[in-house]
């Protein structure tokens, strides 16, 4: 029998440990659509149940809609891209979009002020929720938007409580 290049693939057991908040971290491509906003939150739904998030649905759910339709609205591309995170006990989600930031002041001020009125929504949860909110230009070598909201866990529990 002749000999191959090809190692064998190491055999990985599966692993039984249930995920836990601190192992949250996705990361997706979503297309440039309206109905992307309504598929980013089943998504979102379902990472944050499997990760044992669930007292936080609610803000984390209408943060990732506000930046979905925001980023399906904006970016100039086919698709834009969305993060999830959940680190010291804070869920931060990260939206980038191919939207370039402008160099002509009077444009750029426009823009933002579209971006900003468009994200009105998300700044009512994120303050509701003692959490941060913004969008500036993206560190990506593709340049564009880079907009996020980091919602503490804390906060996001006690959202929407009397």
């Amino acid at each position: 029998m002749p000999a191959s290049r090809c190692p064998l693939a190491p055999a990985f057991s599966a692993d039984p440990t249930a995920p836990t908040p601190e192992t949250l971290s996705y990361s997706f491509t979503l297309p440039a659509a309206l109905a992307s906003s309504a598929l980013a939150r089943a998504t979102t739904r379902e990472v944050l149940k499997a990760h044992g998030l669930n007292e936080i649905l609610d803000p984390a759910l209408q943060a990732v809609a506000e930046l979905a339709a925001t980023a399906a609205q904006f970016t100039e591309s086919r698709n834009f891209y969305l993060s999830l995170r959940y680190r010291a006990d804070t869920l931060k989600v990260i939206v980038y979009d191919s939207h370039p930031r402008h160099t002509q002041p009077q444009l750029a001020t426009a823009c933002d002020t579209r971006r900003r009125a468009a994200l009105r929504v998300l700044a009512c949860v994120c303050r509701a929720c003692d959490g941060t909110w913004g969008f500036g230009e993206s560190r990506e070598p593709s340049g564009g938007t880079r907009m996020w909201a980091t919602l503490p866990r804390a906060g996001a529990a006690a959202y929407g409580a009397p």
